[in-house]
């Protein structure tokens, strides 16, 4: 099984990526740099660390408390290896750190160097409910009380490619001047998953330095929440 789960990782990786063709002309200078933004201030960085660690431990404590040790079995049950997945990502001011998840794909030689492709047969019985319902995401409930990331930010990217798409976009570095989040105004609008062409990658970092410059606490409340409602709209539908 594992053989021919790595020779799929390399036929996949042996592909001419899309990055490589030329971007269109439109996208050839996409973004202006950002110079000042509200969450520049000390003030307003206190105001969001503040719901972060409030709103954070809250659901720590309501939901992984029990979720952890659940998913812990269901995982072991499910197939071999450990509870998370723990990859270094890019966070504020280019600082990696561990970003933790739930683990939903096999033990793979390829988890730091390829992304996870549409039918990935990387991807567990239990990961495909993990993956749907955002549900491997929570262990970074974790990182948000910790102060790696924040509940509301652009996603953060694993290191390869937030060396690719800064060879791409001349200033991608400054959607690294906040935390990463767990929800963003990019998958808010739909923009998540494999960033596949030069359209996902310009909207998706349009959305995130739309963020940076237009951040206030009533925005990070209606992300959140919203980003949860539609969650739960998913479960029941």
């Amino acid at each position: 099984m594992k053989n021919n789960l790595e020779s799929t990782a390399t036929i996949i990786l042996d592909k001419n990526p899309w990055h490589e063709t030329a971007a269109p002309e439109k996208l050839s200078i996409p973004y202006r740099p950002l110079e000042n933004h509200r969450l520049d201030n000390p003030y307003n960085r206190l105001i969001k660390r503040t719901m972060d660690v409030w709103l954070g431990s809250v659901l720590v404590l309501a939901i992984l408390s029990w979720m952890l040790p659940l998913m812990a079995i269901l995982i072991k049950l499910d197939s071999k290896g450990p509870v998370f997945f723990i990859q270094k990502r890019t966070g504020r001011n280019k600082k990696s750190f561990f970003c933790l998840k739930f683990r939903s794909m096999v033990v793979n030689n390829n988890a730091n160097r390829l992304e996870v492709q549409a039918n990935d047969h990387r991807i567990t019985k239990l990961g495909h409910l993990l993956r749907k319902y955002h549900i491997d995401e929570l262990p970074q409930l974790l990182n948000v009380v910790k102060g790696d990331m924040s509940l509301v930010g652009p996603r953060p990217h694993m290191l390869r490619h937030t060396v690719l798409y800064a060879s791409l976009v001349e200033n991608y570095h400054d959607r690294h001047r906040v935390k990463p989040g767990i929800a963003g105004l990019a998958q808010l609008r739909g923009y998540h998953g494999t960033i596949a062409s030069w359209h996902d990658l310009y909207n998706r970092c349009s959305a995130d330095f739309e963020y940076i410059e237009k951040w206030s606490l009533f925005g990070d409340f209606f992300i959140f929440f919203k980003t949860i409602f539609k969650i739960m709209i998913n479960l029941v539908s």
